[in-house]
């Protein structure tokens, strides 16, 4: 492998910079929307299992229908397929901006609203079922095989670039706007993601199973992760962790019962996160992940665990927000090594299955996290659920290490110099 590493290597590509745009601006969107969202709801019911309900409703048809999704975008054009799920995202942003209008909530009732709300979460989650799979898919086809882990990097960190800016703005925007202009902000991104997006020619489909039936397809992605036992292990892992240490859920309980900072205080503590993960993954450009990458994730997801115990005993502002910015810091490290781990692992005609899988165990994982940490709110008081979450990570940690020596061993150089080769 090359001793000088090429920082830059994927943002050479036209297509790829422009993919990126559109990235942000779909993930600013999609991060800001749920923030609006967890704000309005809890300041209409002022219970935490409400937000625990927003997580469900996403995650019910983004896991049910994970699995076909997968097969849908190893059968279709990736470009236009992720046209119809950005327009789909588009048309529900819009929804949310109608059911959120002052006049509408003065004459409609409470539930009537929130249904409105849970109903349009639901559809969201259908779009996004579709939406992770085509990115992954997307990325192959626009850079080479040889730069897919810097690749990976710069699409990870422009994620979580736009996950610090949209729960920031949401925070501001509330106190500033509203939520029923904050609403249109957000279907401002996504039509610009939209337009962007047409900047970028259709990609051949590489799969050459085209017409594979249904079962039989989601029978071989499914072999192949859990074959795979590199991606099993990384994908289970950062799944569990993200499951028992989703306090971030409850952070509008925090911001308003617990710490009283408002919504501006609620911004700044949804953003720290993303802002200590942003800071690692500009690192990683500079310092790749990929040696001993087993150990670091390991590592990674126990600091993570640490942090959350942490926000969750504090009192103090400012210890609060240090604590969520250092568990998006370690959070970073398991992120790139999970993508990574994809990248290099995936053959390119089973990219949308196998992105379908991911999204199952990690990327629904949040919403299942919105849950727990809801119910466990409601049955043991919202600092005992978040503690309970870190101590779970931890213990998920030391099981993992203890009975995986394999995975403590995982290194990801060769990988790495093999597609260095290609």
């Amino acid at each position: 492998m090359s001793k000088n590493i090429d920082s830059y290597a994927a943002l050479r590509f036209k297509e790829f910079n422009i993919f990126l745009l559109v990235r942000f601006a779909m993930v600013f969107a999609w991060s800001m929307q749920f923030i609006v969202i967890e704000w309005q709801v809890y300041s209409l019911t002022k219970d935490p299992l409400s937000l625990g309900i927003i997580g469900l409703m996403e995650v019910i048809p983004a896991v049910g229908m994970a699995l076909f999704a997968g097969h849908i975008v190893d059968q279709k054009e990736k470009r236009n397929l992720l046209v119809k799920c950005i327009f789909g995202f588009s048309v529900i942003s819009f929804g949310l901006f109608v059911l959120s209008w002052p006049s509408l909530e003065e004459t409609l009732e409470t539930h009537t609203i929130l249904y409105g709300i849970y109903g349009l979460v639901f559809l969201g989650g259908l779009v996004r079922a579709f939406l992770g799979p085509t990115i992954f898919s997307l990325i192959a086809l626009i850079v080479p095989k040889k730069i897919y882990p810097n690749a990976a990097t710069w699409s990870s960190s422009t994620w979580q670039l736009a996950s610090v800016l949209g729960p920031a703005l949401a925070g501001f925007s509330i106190s500033f706007i509203g939520v029923h202009w904050s609403m249109c902000v957000i279907f401002g991104f996504s039509i610009l993601a939209l337009i962007a997006l047409f900047q970028i020619p259709r990609k051949p489909i590489m799969n050459p199973k085209i017409g594979e039936p249904v079962f039989q397809s989601l029978l071989e992605g499914l072999k192949f992760v859990f074959n795979t036992k590199a991606i099993l292990g990384a994908l289970t892992l950062d799944m569990i962790a993200v499951l028992f240490g989703g306090a971030v859920a409850l952070l509008p309980v925090f911001a308003q019962d617990i710490l009283h900072v408002g919504s501006e205080g609620f911004g700044i503590l949804r953003a720290a996160p993303a802002v200590g993960a942003s800071i690692t993954m500009l690192g990683s450009t500079r310092f790749p992940l990929h040696k001993n990458a087993g150990k670091k994730l390991l590592w990674a997801v126990f600091g993570f665990g640490i942090c959350i115990i942490v926000f969750g005993m504090s009192t103090y502002f400012w210890l609060s927000v240090i604590a969520l910015f250092v568990s998006g810091a370690v959070d970073g490290i398991s992120m790139i090594i999970r993508q990574t781990i994809l990248q290099l692992k995936t053959p390119d005609h089973m990219r949308g299955r196998v992105a379908s899988v991911n999204s199952m165990f990690v990327g629904s994982s949040n919403e299942l996290g919105a849950f727990e940490s809801g119910v466990t709110a409601k049955l043991m008081g919202t600092v005992t659920a978040v503690i309970f979450g870190g101590g779970m990570t931890l213990i998920t940690v030391g099981i993992t290490a203890f009975a995986s020596p394999t995975f403590r061993k995982l290194d990801l150089t060769k990988d790495i110099e093999d597609h260095e080769k290609e």
